[in-house]
């Protein structure tokens, strides 16, 4: 919103190029589907200009979604080495619907650029927000970290909708958070109004630890390469986007106008006289593929069926193209959907550590990886807590290997004697290995099924 902008740089901040938010409507257009100058346009019919309406695939929201799926998924595993902070980090990020919320942040900002984690206390309970990219405003910046930023989110009360600034800013070297409340009308912002009694001005935090955390996909910004915005995974494959609505429309409207047709004389055809006095054919009105028409010149009388060609399989080819283009430029393989039978089938078999999606994975899984750690050091200073203990964030690897046969294998190794118990907690469970032989130590009767004798 221009208005955000417009306060923020009265109040002395550096902000963004304003069109940069141009780029992140143009992507969430695409994300919903529906993209006005290109799916709606308009055609000559020999008589006049006629508007159709072009469908889509929505492939946009497919990328982001399967991107997501991914690597935020329900079997992501945050591990703390004190056993009291993991706990009461866990409880938060539990209420906080976590797993589910974040999964739906990551599609966002893969599909918009940017999106992030905001952290705050309401009512004595740590919250967390999940901001898109459309309401995140960069104020300060260097290496392309965003040092200082502001969120704005939108809200209803009295039947008036209102915006909701949070500014994070630096002072003296530690974060103060100020929040603000303005009315809205339409795109405008109005004055600024009262906080809810819950609310306070400003927070002093007395840490330098952002209560923020930037998530994007970790692929250089080449619309503006000083922008410490992420760009949408698809921003470079709209052209592709754009192909295969192009085909899949053509795909639908041959079935629409090669269905059957038949014709029949007027003179075969049940009559019906109008309240003018004007005879005309009458047929139900669920026999569409039926048509009357005027007799021939020569007098011919007959039933003359019309049977169309349908090339679905040049489209069905078409589009298996399109789509290999399209993951190829989303970094998910050139081989990841398939067009069978009428719908976009994702690839479910596993794939090689050497291919262009596993190697996309791990340099996105860099990214939320950091975010997620300053987060939870984040809710830790919420919490009172030590920011001191280890924390690990394993993602899920299942596409890459089966997870159950690896298990299997280190079992059988351990069991050789080639590796030690507490390996295969650091490799599962997510923990160091201190942590490790200590509970390795403690559990009985024996979790892997040895003898209490065997090598620790």
């Amino acid at each position: 919103m221009q208005g955000i902008l417009q306060y923020l740089r009265r109040r002395g901040f550096e902000c963004i190029d304003s069109t940069y938010y141009g780029h992140i409507s143009n992507w969430l257009r695409w994300y919903q589907g529906k993209v006005i100058d290109f799916h709606t346009y308009k055609q000559y019919n020999g008589r006049c200009q006629i508007t159709r309406e072009r469908k889509s695939l929505g492939m946009a929201k497919s990328i982001a979604e399967d991107w997501a799926n991914l690597a935020l998924n329900e079997k992501l595993d945050i591990t703390i080495a004190e056993k009291r902070t993991h706990q009461i980090v866990s409880e938060v990020l539990e209420r906080n619907q976590f797993k589910t919320r974040a999964n739906q942040l990551v599609e966002k900002a893969f599909a918009l650029g940017t999106g992030a984690f905001v952290e705050y206390k309401e009512n004595n309970e740590t919250r967390i927000d999940y901001v898109r990219g459309s309401m995140i405003y960069p104020l300060t910046w260097h290496n392309g970290e965003i040092r200082e930023c502001a969120f704005a989110s939108m809200r209803t009360a009295n039947k008036q909708q209102q915006l909701y600034l949070n500014i994070h800013r630096l002072e003296n070297n530690q974060y103060v958070i100020e929040n603000h409340m303005f009315t809205v009308n339409g795109e405008t912002l109005g004055g600024e109004i009262d906080l809810p009694p819950d609310v306070e001005d400003e927070y002093r935090t007395y840490s330098d630890i952002p209560m923020f955390q930037i998530i994007r996909p970790n692929i250089v910004n080449n619309i503006d390469l000083d922008n410490p915005m992420g760009i949408s995974v698809f921003a470079n494959a709209i052209d592709q986007l754009k192909g295969i609505d192009l085909v899949y429309d053509s795909y639908c409207n041959e079935f629409r106008l090669g269905k059957k047709r038949i014709t029949i004389p007027m003179s075969m055809a049940r009559i019906a006289m109008e309240e003018d006095g004007s005879a005309r054919p009458v047929f139900d009105d669920n026999d569409t593929e039926f048509y009357a028409v005027p007799e021939t010149q020569n007098g011919e009388n007959k039933i003359t069926e019309h049977n169309m060609e349908l090339r679905y399989q040049a489209h069905e080819a078409g589009l298996q193209t399109g789509l290999n283009l399209l993951s190829y430029k989303c970094g998910l393989g050139k081989d990841r959907y398939n067009f069978q039978d009428g719908q976009v089938k994702t690839a479910t078999e596993v794939v090689s550590e050497k291919s262009d999606l596993f190697q996309n994975l791990k340099k996105h899984e860099l990214v939320l990886r950091n975010a997620i750690i300053g987060m939870v050091k984040a809710i830790e200073i919420l919490e009172g807590l030590s920011t001191e203990p280890e924390i690990t964030v394993n993602f899920d690897d299942s596409i890459i290997e089966d997870v159950g046969a690896e298990k299997q294998r280190f079992l059988q190794e351990i069991r050789d004697g080639v590796r030690q118990k507490w390996e295969y907690r650091v490799k599962f469970f997510g923990e160091d290995e201190t942590t490790a032989k200590s509970m390795i130590e403690e559990e009985e009767p024996d979790p892997f099924g040895f003898s209490q004798d065997g090598d620790d």
